[in-house]
């Protein structure tokens, strides 16, 4: 079929006299959200949101640790039909975050398509539908599943000897325990990705002493974080075409970056390495902690850690930056493999997530039985990111293999759902009743996902949660261009319609 560029929301078929679909989204974050909006927008009102916590927000209503920042400019993490004048700084803090999602959804109306307490356990096609059932009991029966659920909302825990031993406070970054004490305590932070170093800058001028157990050093990019003032804010609301040049602009920009970490040998890799190089030659004073910081791979091919105020607070004389493996937690505190044991009333433990559940637990039965624990059995694999062999009527946004590490996760979302309305509108127009992703359609393009990862930053030998059980990056190998590409209209050759 002809590709055409659409803009967002401006799918074809919209009009009446078509098929009315029952739609459930499973999950009430950013994407979520948007989901619900636009669904609304292109007259399917037959829908339900089921969120399994009690409030909705997804990363930013889980995560609450001190710091929490977002490593995307405000202005580009925002929707882009709900753009905000009034954040307070460039990288705006979590709880602004959620506060502006909390007021999206209100001014959008869709606190009342959410039910809250209500986690999906199970997904099943049953004679052309989807039956589902939560965790309170409810059943349900929907003509289209959108999967909103998030990457960053199963905690990954370490497999520590003696954890449970640990005689203090001890709790995962996502599950930030706001009842314990930090001022004038003795904090171990196990990890060193971004929410550690934020963690880190959040505390470390309230703590008696910090110990930052480090596996592996990150490189750091530099970042300034400047604030917003009223002036600027006022202007912001009285010109939104002001206010649009500048997301458009941070867009650009971030597009560039996307280039840059798909093309490893690329000029602007080099120059975002000798970025990370220089930040840490001229912030770290004492030349064994500035080699201890160093990495021992490639600026990039972990995802890149932003901070403005790590390497200043590290060199803080409370806090310490420990390389020594962990031998054992105790009671008392963290015994290292060099025998030393560092004291602590509370360790926290910021380990990231298992990013690659995606709906998992649920368990999703797709046609003649076929279980996505089967479909899965290797690794996670969704034709585009979005639709899953012999899983009809079931999308997925930020899905596996999208681009989660090149570009804001609030505009890979609205392409997707652009792309995915419009194949609710072969549902709706009665074209078929059933589309699912063609299993050669899948083939051929994790055949070309894999050939261009390759020569991605991420490939360049080291290990992160971008990759997969094999080492191989899974995430969007291409430029942002083809993605924006894709998104825009569906080719239909690629799914099997019934």
């Amino acid at each position: 079929m002809t590709r055409t560029a659409a803009r967002f929301g401006e799918t074809a078929g919209m009009g009446t006299g078509q098929r009315d679909l029952r739609v459930v989204v499973v999950g009430a974050g950013m994407a979520g959200i948007l989901s619900a909006i636009k669904l609304r927008e292109a007259g399917l009102t037959d829908l339900v949101v089921y969120e399994k916590a009690d409030r909705l927000g997804g990363t930013w209503r889980g995560n609450t640790y001190p710091g929490i920042a977002c490593d995307v400019p405000a202005h580009l993490y925002s929707y882009s039909f709900a753009l905000n004048p009034d954040w307070s700084q460039t990288f705006s803090p979590g709880d602004e975050i959620l506060a502006y999602f909390e007021r999206v959804a209100r001014e959008h109306d869709v606190v009342d398509d959410i039910r809250f307490g209500e986690e999906v356990t199970s997904c099943t096609w049953i004679d052309g539908r989807w039956h589902l059932e939560t965790s309170a009991g409810t059943r349900d029966e929907a003509d289209v599943v959108i999967a909103a659920t998030g990457v960053l909302h199963h905690p990954r825990y370490p497999e520590i000897e003696g954890l449970d031993d640990f005689a203090g406070a001890c709790f995962h970054s996502s599950r930030w325990d706001h009842e314990v004490a930090i001022d004038g305590a003795q904090v171990g932070i196990v990890g060193s990705g971004s929410t550690a170093t934020q963690i880190t800058s959040g505390i470390v001028d309230r703590v008696a002493h910090l110990s930052l157990f480090q596996r592996t050093a990150q490189w750091i990019a530099p970042l300034e974080n400047p604030a917003y003032d009223d002036e600027t804010r006022r202007m912001f609301r009285a010109d939104p075409e002001r206010l649009e040049g500048v997301h458009n602009s941070l867009s650009a920009a971030f597009e560039g970056f996307s280039h840059a970490v798909v093309e490893a040998d690329s000029p602007a890799m080099a120059a975002i390495e000798q970025a990370c190089r220089d930040n840490l030659e001229q912030s770290i004073t004492d030349p064994d902690l500035r080699e201890r910081l160093r990495p021992d791979y490639r600026a990039g091919c972990k995802r890149l850690v932003l901070s403005g105020d790590f390497y200043r607070a590290i060199q803080e004389p409370q806090a310490e930056v420990v390389t020594a493996p962990i031998e054992r937690v105790g009671a008392a505190g963290v015994r290292t493999a060099d025998g030393h044991l560092h004291e602590l009333d509370v360790l926290v433990l910021a380990t990231g997530f298992h990013t690659h559940a995606f709906m998992r637990p649920m368990a999703v039965t797709g046609r003649d039985g076929r279980t996505l624990a089967e479909a899965w059995a290797d690794r996670p694999v969704a034709y585009l990111s979005i639709s899953i062999p012999e899983f009809p009527n079931l999308f997925l946004l930020n899905g596996p293999n999208g681009p989660v590490g090149n570009f804001s996760l609030i505009g890979v979302a609205e392409l997707q759902l652009t792309y995915v309305l419009q194949l609710i509108d072969r549902l709706r127009d009665g074209a078929c009743r059933e589309i699912s992703a063609s299993q050669a359609a899948t083939d051929d393009f994790e055949e070309q996902r894999l050939e261009a990862s390759r020569n991605t930053i991420w490939a360049t030998g080291c290990r992160s949660w971008y990759l997969d059980d094999r080492g191989v990056p899974a995430v969007w190998p291409f430029r942002y261009e083809r993605f924006r590409e894709e998104m825009a209209a569906p080719d239909l050759s690629a799914y099997d319609l019934v």
